[in-house]
């Protein structure tokens, strides 16, 4: 990081601190403040999945330098990808949904021959701890209706589902789109990367396509073009999908308490609520 560097404005984020930085040569950055409780072991995979990915797809952030420690964190530089979250974009078009439906099969093909030991960890937003997340927190939601629900969306696949390492948090505003092809430009934030189900990326990014009220048909086709889904796989998507809504619900629960002042927290809540009960009974 011997470029000389200007702070321009600080970026949302649940867990770190971001802020988006410019050389004298007018060439933007990400500047990567991580939480004091990041490990590094966990940075340094970070860091390694994007040099893979780097080789193989064009729509992820590349690593700039080493990771530093300043005062305490660690500190990275990664390029900056222009683009407007997906979330800002109205209506999803079929068309850019199954663009982003290729964009995650080509990027569960690449994973699928990707490791490291610091993905396999306990993490709190694995799909594979969903049941455990709803036990423990689903007790905090307040609306009676609302907390049955979540209680509902608890689900055990049936057959053990594939694993792999997973990106893990492809929602509306890790996913970057150019406003005007209309495709996906970018998915940024690899720090809910954990050794999962392999269909989670997709399960994932569905659950927050249904909030925005796209048809998620689109992105499944798109995906499935890429890299093609196991029976078991497809049986447990739509599960999946309500585990991870029923997920946000409790963690945003139990995380506003302790950062009530992170509007970022709450950000899909509201739409969550309204979503969830209609599509329960989707299959």
């Amino acid at each position: 990081m011997d470029k000389p560097l200007k702070l321009i404005t600080k970026l949302p984020s649940e867990r770190d601190q971001n802020f988006l930085v410019t050389d004298d040569s007018g060439q933007q950055f990400v500047r990567k403040i991580a939480n004091r409780l990041e490990s590094r072991s966990f940075l340094e995979a970070q860091n390694a999945v994007m040099d893979y990915l780097a080789e193989r797809v064009p729509f992820c952030q590349r690593v700039i330098g080493d990771i530093e420690e300043v005062e305490g964190h660690f500190v990275r530089l990664v390029t900056y990808l222009p683009g407007v979250p997906l979330a800002e974009i109205k209506p999803h078009t079929p068309g850019l949904l199954h663009d982003l439906g290729q964009k995650l099969g080509q990027l569960s093909r690449a994973l699928a021959d990707f490791d490291h030991p610091a993905t396999h960890r306990d993490f709190y937003w694995d799909l594979a701890n969903g049941n455990r997340v709803i036990n423990e927190y689903a007790p905090l939601i307040d609306d009676a209706s609302l907390r049955e629900l979540v209680l509902k969306c608890r689900f055990q696949p049936a057959t053990e589902l594939r694993r792999s390492v997973i990106h893990g948090d492809a929602n509306d505003y890790n996913v970057l789109v150019d406003p005007e092809s209309m495709t996906v430009s970018g998915l940024i934030d690899f720090g809910d990367m954990v050794y999962s189900y392999t269909v989670g990326d997709l399960a994932i990014a569905l659950a927050y396509v249904v909030l925005g009220e796209g048809d998620p048909r689109d992105v499944i086709v798109g995906f499935t073009s890429e890299f093609a889904l196991l029976d078991v796989e497809r049986e447990a998507l739509w599960p999946l999908v309500r585990l991870r809504l029923a997920m946000s619900v409790c963690l945003a629960v139990h995380q506003q308490r302790q950062q009530p002042e992170n509007e970022y927290l709450g950000i899909s809540q509201r739409a969550i609520k309204k979503t969830l009960p209609r599509i329960f009974t989707d299959d």
